[in-house]
């Protein structure tokens, strides 16, 4: 191979890099390199010529003819990952990212190879904390081992997309028994699989159910008695909320309190629900769920203090969108490209926060093991930290870009090169709004001893007392035809929802 490749990163991770290119059948031309974090004294490495600084980046490309760069940054230095790619854009060069092989090896294996902070396309491999130029934060892993090392833990939703990374995590720390619950036969099945076969030495239970037939969910958890039990499972898709409330609240709520109530009368250790940076100022039936979702749980810790006897800690963790996750939008890209379609966004100015399966998974077990550090029953909104929001416009042009193509605005005329992806901009679906909150007011939020997670302060009382006939109503709404009723009730208890025309919303 002829190609002329530059290679990008520090001395050790380009020393590493260039003997491991150098192994490979029919390596690239290496033509030198340059690194960052070096000392200038350091004028060659494996033979391999420092032909300047990264400040030079785009005239030596240029004088040296470069077709394609391998850039191998540590986690320290990836703050400059997004600069070094528009250079390199800019200089027609192709990329190509390697993680350095320590950090490689520290890192836990994916499920199936299919939860990797990575997509897949046919003529690329992207990596996606990269893509939003984001650096994932670490976690105290004696901490979270202190609650999961031995203990049984039980995991809601087990086959999704958060739940299946979620037993990942888990079973990098050694529990005695994952307890894997979750109502799709396939999903189930893929996840028991990969456990049975990554870690045999884990005993594993496989069960499949619905967490919102309240009784055999207690019954389950009667009988395995878990300690640790994580609640992923919930309907997740804005537009089809919208037209199927009753689902939502049925699955979102009562599923909730279904599993929590559960957890408090078998004595659980700890309880936590996996939330959505939707349930603030909910405007849509999926963020109003989940809303509601985190005001029963909150109400439920409230009445765990008062009861002789209980002492489950009952935790909520707030978080924005994943990449890569089922069905997301990166995924949607990656199918209308492979099959030669324009790719779409609903609207140039909608910005959401994102973060890695991976990371969000690690930071939720982080968030559900500081609860009731300050408060004996716990009760405790965590909120992750997702940094700057994206926007959706400029990250699918990025996504074009980051799988080898140039980005066309607009649809298809017939005249566009091959390697051109139009942009479609199809307008706002039923729900969605522009811009998403991870809290109400940022005065709110408290930092915790963790970087990636703030605790949400609020006073509960107003919905603590009301909860029963908050939820009374909600359960004979969802049993309506009606979608009218349905969000009429939610809306008793979520201001901001928005009501269908011609409703009048009465008070609880």
């Amino acid at each position: 191979m002829n190609t002329r490749t530059l290679i990008i990163g520090t001395p050790e991770s380009a020393d590493l890099l260039s003997k491991q290119v150098g192994m490979v059948a029919d390596p690239p031309k290496l033509i030198g390199l340059i690194l960052i974090d070096a000392d200038p004294g350091i004028r060659e490495i494996n033979g391999l010529a420092v032909l300047g600084s990264i400040e030079a980046l785009g005239q030596i490309c240029s004088a040296a003819s470069v077709s394609q760069a391998i850039v191998s940054l540590p986690a320290a230095h990836r703050d400059q990952w997004r600069s070094i790619s528009t250079e390199l854009q800019r200089s027609g060069v192709i990329e190509r990212f390697v993680t350095p092989m320590d950090e490689l090896l520290n890192s836990a294996p994916s499920v199936g190879g299919g939860h990797s902070a990575s997509v897949q396309l046919p003529s690329a491999r992207i990596d996606l904390g990269k893509l939003v130029g984001r650096q994932a934060h670490s976690i105290d892993r004696d901490l979270v081992g202190e609650n999961i090392t031995d203990k049984c833990v039980l995991v809601t939703g087990a086959g999704g997309s958060i739940g299946s990374e979620l037993v990942k995590q888990i079973a990098s720390f050694g529990p005695s028994r994952i307890i894997l619950m979750e109502r799709a036969e396939n999903a189930l099945f893929g996840v028991d699989r990969w456990l049975k076969e990554i870690h045999p030495e884990i005993e594993r239970v496989a069960i499949m159910h619905d967490v919102v037939d309240a009784s055999t969910t207690l019954s389950h958890l009667e009988r395995w008695g878990p300690d640790v039990v994580l609640h992923a499972a919930a309907h997740k898709h804005v537009p089809l909320m919208e037209d199927h409330p009753a689902h939502a609240v049925t699955n979102n709520v009562f599923g909730t309190k279904a599993i929590a109530d559960a957890c408090v009368a078998t004595g659980v250790d700890r309880f936590v629900l996996i939330s959505s940076d939707k349930a603030v100022n909910p405007v849509n039936v999926m963020g109003a769920t989940k809303r509601i979702a985190e005001m029963y749980t909150q109400s439920l810790a409230a009445q765990v203090t008062n009861m002789v006897g209980s002492e489950t800690k009952l935790s909520m963790v707030r978080f924005g969108n994943v990449l890569g996750s089922a069905c997301s939008v990166l995924e949607i890209w990656a199918d209308q490209i492979s099959a030669g379609r324009p790719i779409t966004v609903t609207d140039e100015r909608m910005t959401r926060y994102f973060m890695t399966i991976p990371e969000a998974a690690t930071l939720v077990l982080q968030a559900g093991s500081m609860s009731g550090q300050n408060t004996t029953s716990g009760g405790e909104v965590f909120v992750l930290d997702m940094g700057e929001p994206i926007n959706i416009f400029t990250l699918a042009q990025r996504f074009v870009r980051a799988c080898g193509y140039s980005p066309l605005i607009g649809a298809p005329n017939g005249s566009q090169s091959p390697d051109q992806v139009p942009i479609i901009l199809m307008g706002s679906r039923p729900g969605e709004k522009l811009h998403e909150q991870l809290s109400y007011d940022a005065e709110e939020l408290t930092a915790t001893a963790h970087p990636g997670i703030a605790r949400f302060n609020e006073d509960s009382a107003w919905f603590i007392d009301s909860m029963d006939k908050l939820i009374a109503r909600l359960d004979h709404a969802r049993t309506s035809t009606s979608r009218q009723e349905v969000i009429k009730a939610i809306a008793t208890m979520i201001p901001t929802m928005n009501i269908p025309s011609g409703s009048a919303v009465s008070a609880a």
